[in-house]
């Protein structure tokens, strides 16, 4: 049998059900632009709800969301490092003027890693391995770095200089204050947003995969890095360190190793594979995420960034990938620990404080050297200069004051010289009930139309027949249910078929349900548009309806029908769909009255 081509399948299927397909097309189209349909935007809708339900819902009060602007000041990117560092190398084809990727081109056609090498490593294998154009065979240029930042000005004419964000994370920090004093001053707290972002890709293909404007979920978790271990035990339950994740080390990676280690996540923090503990809790989350979308947990794993290959935030990093059929191994997500980088930058550039304050179990006595101005003497050493001098010596550190005055005996103030006698210095024993801290941050985020892929993909399945069936697990599915007459004529008996129909679709609806109704066309169409879209439960209205009230109820992957009373519909629904829950146990086992 002939193997398909799932991306080809995909890419029709989009089209004819109205998934998804290239935007502005009319015009010829922009690369890494896409438009998604009426069941493409259901389908994502539900994975951002699934998302949230992992991320935040299930995560008691650990995590809260937010929403903030997508143009961002230009002083918000710089002070990130994104206006320095957020580059990809370019070539341009010294023939037809054409601009690629440097290292993707690179790796398309010499099979060689070259992710994160600097210009001149890039060059030197674009001369190695003779790269050309693949256009027209013409010269590459050398290297260079290409900002990938798109550019927009806040305010008409001549405004101040933004950038339409490239993350969401930039947002959440910015904002942390607010939420920090929103949530009672309390760590550890994870803040969320989900919103478009940007990045002008260079060449961007692949679909889905590589796209220009898309969406992304993202979690800034900050904690206390001195209590991490600590406080993450809480969390790091039996069933938590239990999770075996499928792992690709920097070490492996080195050795050309291509077989993941399976290891629970006790284990991998034991070895220090993962540095952070919290790290590891958001990978096991994550690794459940797309488990719930129905990727098998062989096709998820871990890669482990390599020091030059991690961004210039990071202390480590991994990259989420999905087992795809048409490009491999893909990144759906990335996992980093920003330590206090982001923050301790924004403080940097903002002047303003986005420490907290960390307290002491007991104060702690210090001993502390105080320094106050010999107003006396330094009148006289000054004059008219005195209140200027005074000001000038309490912008300085004390410990600095203190170390200019040892080492040279004096410290210079507006042009004058001040020695000790200037001073009174003491010691003094004060009682210290906390400090300052700049909190640690770890970070998942998911590009969502990444995972919109990989989930299709997986779901696509090829029936015997010919047939395209998306087994979409029914949480993500485009509707819960169809609801079809079994005829479309227009005799009496055929009207009050369609009439309890349409009633029945009125009737889930109003109880909750995404419903979609179609009476168009023969019942066997029907239903193959309704497994086409992933609808997992077909509801059908016919003559033995009319009879005794009951309908069938068609199951999508396996093609069996069930009759059901109308009565009975509903709740048997709820249990085929996974919603329903039995609240006396829940109750019973959690409260434990």
């Amino acid at each position: 049998m002939k193997k398909v081509d799932k991306f080809e399948e995909l890419t029709k299927l989009a089209r004819n059900r109205g998934l998804f397909w290239p935007s502005n097309e009319i015009y010829g189209g922009v690369a890494g632009f896409y438009d998604f349909g009426p069941v493409g935007v259901l389908i994502k809708n539900r994975i951002v709800e699934e998302w949230r339900r992992t991320f935040i819902y299930e995560q008691k009060d650990l995590v809260v969301e937010i929403e903030t602007p997508i143009i961002t000041p230009r002083i918000v990117l710089k002070a990130s490092g994104h206006e320095d560092h957020f580059t990809d190398p370019i070539v341009i084809c010294n023939k037809c003027g054409k601009v690629y990727r440097a290292d993707h081109l690179i790796e398309e056609q010499a099979n060689v890693r070259a992710e994160g090498l600097s210009l001149d490593q890039l060059w030197e294998l674009i001369k190695k391995y003779n790269i050309r154009c693949p256009d027209d065979q013409g010269e590459l240029s050398k290297p260079r770095p290409a900002l990938l930042l798109f550019k927009t000005e806040i305010g008409p004419y001549k405004g101040s200089l933004a950038y339409i964000r490239p993350e969401t994370a930039q947002g959440m920090f910015v904002s942390f204050k607010h939420v920090y004093q929103c949530v009672r001053e309390r760590l550890p707290i994870g803040i969320a947003q989900i919103g478009r972002v940007a990045r002008n890709e260079i060449s961007p293909r692949q679909g889905l995969i590589r796209l220009r404007e898309f969406t992304i979920m993202e979690l800034e978790f900050f904690f206390d890095p001195d209590k991490a271990w600590e406080e993450s035990r809480k969390y790091l339950t039996e069933d938590i360190l239990s999770e075996e994740l499928q792992i690709v080390t920097c070490e492996m990676k080195l050795k050309n190793i291509e077989e993941p280690l399976k290891a629970p996540l006790k284990e991998l923090l034991e070895k220090k594979i993962i540095i952070n503990p919290w790290l590891g809790y958001w990978m096991v989350i994550g690794n459940r995420f797309l488990k719930k979308l129905g990727i098998p947990a062989e096709k998820i794993r871990f890669e482990e960034k390599l020091p030059h290959e991690r961004a210039h935030y990071a202390d480590q990093t991994f990259d989420q990938q999905v087992y795809t059929e048409k490009f491999g191994w893909i990144e759906v997500a990335g996992y980093a620990y920003r330590t206090n980088y982001d923050l301790s930058r924004h403080i940097q550039f903002s002047k303003a404080d986005l420490t907290v304050f960390k307290r002491y179990e007991k104060p702690i006595v210090k001993e502390r050297i105080k320094v106050v101005p010999n107003i006396g003497t330094l009148k006289n050493i000054v004059g008219e200069d005195l209140g200027k001098v005074i000001k000038g010596i309490n912008e300085i550190e004390t410990d600095k004051l203190v170390k200019e005055l040892e080492g040279k005996g004096f410290i210079e103030i507006y042009g004058y010289k001040l020695t000790k006698d200037a001073f009174i210095i003491r010691k003094e024993q004060v009682k210290i009930h906390g400090e300052k801290m700049i909190p640690h941050v770890v970070e998942p985020s998911y590009g969502l139309e990444r995972v919109f892929y990989v989930v299709l993909e997986n779901a696509l399945t090829i029936a015997e027949d010919g047939k395209i069936v998306l087994k979409l697990p029914p949480s993500i599915a485009p509707y819960d249910v169809a609801v079809f007459p079994l005829v479309t004529g227009g005799k009496k008996e055929h009207q009050e078929i369609k009439r309890i129909a349409r009633g029945l679709y009125d009737a889930l609806v109003k109880a909750g349900l995404q419903v979609y109704y179609d009476e168009v066309g023969s019942i066997g169409r029907r239903y193959v548009r309704a497994d086409e879209i992933g609808i997992p439960y077909a509801i059908t209205v016919d003559y033995q309806t009319l009879e005794d009230g009951t309908v069938t109820i068609r199951f999508r992957d396996t093609r069996e029908q069930i009759r059901v009373h109308i009565r009975d519909l509903y709740d048997k629904l709820i249990e085929l769909l996974g919603k329903k829950v039995d609240w006396r146990n829940i109750i019973k086992e959690t409260v434990k009255i």
